[in-house]
Order: structure tokens, then C-alpha cells, then sequence
């Protein structure tokens, strides 16, 4: 494939606007839930709660607070899949790679179920005229990959890369974008390793105005960074990443600036 990189001096950085919410926390109970793939689980929830509900970016980010067997309750971050404001319903995509708190709870979850979750506290607004989008992520990041897909305005070119266990893990995006959908096939022991996506970029182009969205495990969000600004040239005014997650660490999270 041939390798497209235009400088991006001459075009102009995205307008991106931040909004606040009030911070609250909701207690909603379980409606059903829908195993997406062998490794995804989609949970729905409703209650009244949700009447003012928003989330107005696709990487929003809210907590659920989960309880454990020892009775203490811990906060898990997840982003808000898709939020039925006359139905009042949320539904949160589970990635079930790991056996902590919040996996085990998705799983054993059933229909009238009990969870709070409170935000999110904000939302960070990348221009909709944005025509051009590169995604990067992981099990984790597959969730807010998939609203952009979703939400992305009609005509935009979005090419996704995202690593994932094998094809069993592959979703399909209801989206009117151009869509590139690309997997990086990896076992979850090398989740925080780079390489199969960095592979895979080095085969992609990168047309001028391109906002490249980045979310994985740490250590890969970082490699991946300083691969596209370095090696390619990508300047960081059109670009967002974030460490997800840190191997080894519960509920913790890295941002790049």
C-alpha cells in the first residue's frame, strides 16, 4: 500500500470545545443485556434518573460504582455506548478481558439489577466539519471507536484500528461514514504491546486534517503517539490520547497532552 504523508502546518487546528455538567451520581437498574461478541457485553439500564442525562462526546467517560464480595463498593470508569433520552435508557459496553470488579458483576448481571453511576463531568467537543478520522484502540477503547463510527457526520472518511483477540472479537459499525475498519489480531497477554497495531499504521496514509483519536493501554498509547508525531510528522493540535488503562494497576489511566 502506497504511504500517504502530507504536512499539516498549513491546515489549521480543530476547533475543539469543553463542557461541563453538573456531577451527580444516578441509581439505575438493569433492563437486559446482549453479548455482542464472545469477549463484549452490552448491559442496557433505565430509570428515572437518566431524565437529564447527557453525554455529548463519544469518549465521554462515567463510573459505575460496583460492589465486590467483600461488600466494598468500587468506581470503574466506562463510556456511555448509547443513551435513549425518551426511553431513558443507557447502554454501557462491557470488555470482558480481565476478572476484576466490574467484569464479574456485567456478567453475573440480571434484568432489575441495582447501580449507581454517576457523570460524566464533561464532554470534549471535536469539531463535527472534521472530515478525515484515524482511531486507534483496544478491547477498551472499542466502545467510543464504535459511537464515533456511529455518529460521525455523513461522507466523513473514518478508518478504525483496533486490537482485538482474533475475528471472533470483529463488530459491525452502523455508520453513513466512508469506513475503513482494520484488526490487530493479539492475545490479551500482549495487550501492552504495540507492535501488531504499529504494523498495521505503517501501511496506512495520513491525509491533511486527519484527527487521529488514540485508546489502548498506556505503554501502546504512548508508543503509538510518538510513532505518529516523530515518524510521521502528525502534529498534536489533531490529536487525542489516552492511556485507557495501565497494565498491572486497577482503575488507573494515563492522559497525553
Amino acid at each position: 500500500m502506497n504511504i500517504q504523508t502530507i504536512p499539516n502546518s498549513a491546515v489549521a487546528a480543530p476547533r475543539i470545545e469543553r463542557v461541563r455538567f453538573e456531577l451527580r451520581r444516578r441509581s439505575l437498574q438493569v433492563e437486559r443485556s446482549i453479548r455482542l461478541t464472545p469477549g463484549m457485553l452490552r448491559i442496557v439500564f433505565s430509570g428515572d434518573d437518566l431524565h437529564d442525562f447527557a453525554s455529548l462526546a463519544p469518549d465521554d467517560h462515567i463510573k459505575i460504582f460496583v460492589p465486590t464480595p467483600s461488600g466494598e463498593v468500587v468506581p470503574r470508569s466506562y463510556t456511555p455506548r448509547r443513551y435513549d433520552a425518551e426511553a431513558r435508557s443507557l447502554a454501557i459496553d462491557f470488555a470482558l478481558h480481565d476478572a476484576g470488579p466490574a467484569t464479574n458483576w456485567a456478567i453475573d448481571a440480571r434484568p432489575g439489577d441495582q447501580l449507581e453511576v454517576g457523570g460524566p463531568k464533561g464532554s470534549v467537543i471535536v469539531s463535527p466539519d472534521i472530515r478525515h478520522w484515524l482511531l486507534i484502540g483496544d478491547e477498551t477503547a472499542l466502545p467510543a471507536i464504535a459511537r464515533r463510527i456511529e455518529e460521525v457526520s455523513a461522507g466523513a472518511r473514518v478508518t478504525s484500528v483496533v486490537a482485538v483477540t482474533g475475528p471472533q472479537e470483529h463488530l459491525v459499525f452502523d455508520t453513513n461514514a466512508d469506513l475503513l475498519s482494520l484488526w490487530a489480531h493479539r492475545s490479551i497477554s500482549d495487550s501492552s504491546d504495540p507492535s501488531t497495531l504499529l504494523a498495521i499504521l505503517k501501511t496506512t496514509g495520513l491525509l491533511p486534517g486527519t484527527f487521529v483519536w488514540i485508546a489502548a493501554e498506556a505503554m501502546v498509547t504512548r508508543a503509538i503517539r510518538s510513532y505518529l508525531v516523530q515518524e510521521r510528522g502528525h502534529p498534536l493540535s489533531w490529536m487525542k490520547a489516552s492511556g485507557y488503562w495501565i497494565m498491572g494497576r486497577a482503575d488507573a489511566h494515563e492522559k497525553f497532552e
